[in-house]
């Protein structure tokens, strides 16, 4: 049974301050980067997956070197002490779940290829975490969200019409949207396929609202932004190149006060209004798992939650 998180013994190395997360710069261990290259190869994980257990094991890395221990030196109440400066430092319970997560994670794989004889963190209970509903807008303000692009005439704005369209009709995530290439959709079928995490791909269908949208912006869009024939992307950004995930939640914050929506916006809130509109209507929670490409379907319950807030009367 997983031990709830103890302060370590006066025996334990010191705890020093947890530094922030390292910045982009700073290099990996070795260690860190074999593991990372697991994930990508073996768990096939991708992108901004990748790049969170890179930066919490950074962090760890830097922590590490504080103390002046290498990572196959590592015990219990180093990684003990790591996760209780973490809550010191007034990280969330789910940042130091997710951080604590990745340093099992890499301490099991270093154990697995004989780095290491034990998993020091196996048996260290992970901080309790609240379930909260997602951050949902009503029915109302996803309608004027879908508008605003229609205000500018821009090659940008028939762009972002096609993105939020896109995005309400199948529930995808941003990472997905931007990852699409032309040959991802078919718009005589009205379908597309995108791949999500641990490379999952799924085929998603979408309305003839988006299908005009997507229409538009290829006809009389794409190819005033492409700088090259041979860039395959679909979405574009004004350089010509592929539009980041960065780059889209700046768009939608944008779109967001040009619809006068108050609530609160992240990258991911078409998504979770798509989700629990859908239940809303009645569908099933296997039939909206399928179309989020949850791997697991209590990921998916937790929509239930916003369903009768999200949903206008």
């Amino acid at each position: 049974m997983a031990q709830t998180l103890e302060r370590p013994s006066l025996h334990s190395p010191k705890l020093v301050a947890v530094p922030p997360a390292a910045p982009a710069s700073a290099a990996a261990s070795p260690l860190v980067e074999a593991f990372l290259r697991h994930l990508e190869s073996e768990k096939r994980f991708t992108g901004n997956t990748l790049s969170a257990y890179r930066n919490d094991l950074r962090q760890l890395q830097a922590y590490l070197a504080e103390l002046g221990i290498a990572p196959t030196n590592v015990d219990r109440g180093v990684v003990t002490g790591f996760v209780v400066r973490l809550a010191e430092r007034a990280y969330s319970p789910a940042s130091r779940a997710r951080k604590l997560a990745a340093v099992k994670s890499f301490l099991a794989f270093l154990n697995k290829s004989g780095k290491i004889a034990t998993n020091p963190a196996a048996g260290i209970g992970s901080p309790r975490v609240g379930r909260h509903a997602p951050q949902t807008i009503s029915v109302d303000e996803v309608d004027r969200l879908l508008a605003a692009p229609g205000r500018r005439t821009s090659p940008e704005a028939l762009r972002d019409r096609a993105m939020f369209a896109l995005l309400y009709a199948t529930g995808m995530r941003v990472s997905e949207l931007v990852s699409l290439d032309v040959e991802s959709v078919d718009l005589a079928e009205g379908a597309l396929r995108c791949t999500g995490r641990a490379g999952r791909q799924r085929v998603l269908t979408f309305d003839d609202k988006s299908r005009d949208a997507l229409r538009m912006y290829l006809q009389r869009a794409r190819p005033r932004l492409a700088r090259e024939d041979a860039e395959r992307a679909l979405f574009l950004n004004h350089r010509g190149d592929r539009l980041t995930r960065q780059g889209f939640w700046l768009l939608m914050k944008s779109y967001a006060g040009d619809a006068g929506i108050s609530s609160a916006i992240t990258p991911h809130t078409l998504r979770h209004s798509f989700a629990a509109h859908l239940l809303g209507k009645g569908a099933l929670l296997r039939e909206v798992q399928v179309k989020l490409g949850h791997a697991n379907i209590s990921t998916t319950q937790m929509y239930r939650l916003a369903q009768t807030t999200a949903v206008a009367s």
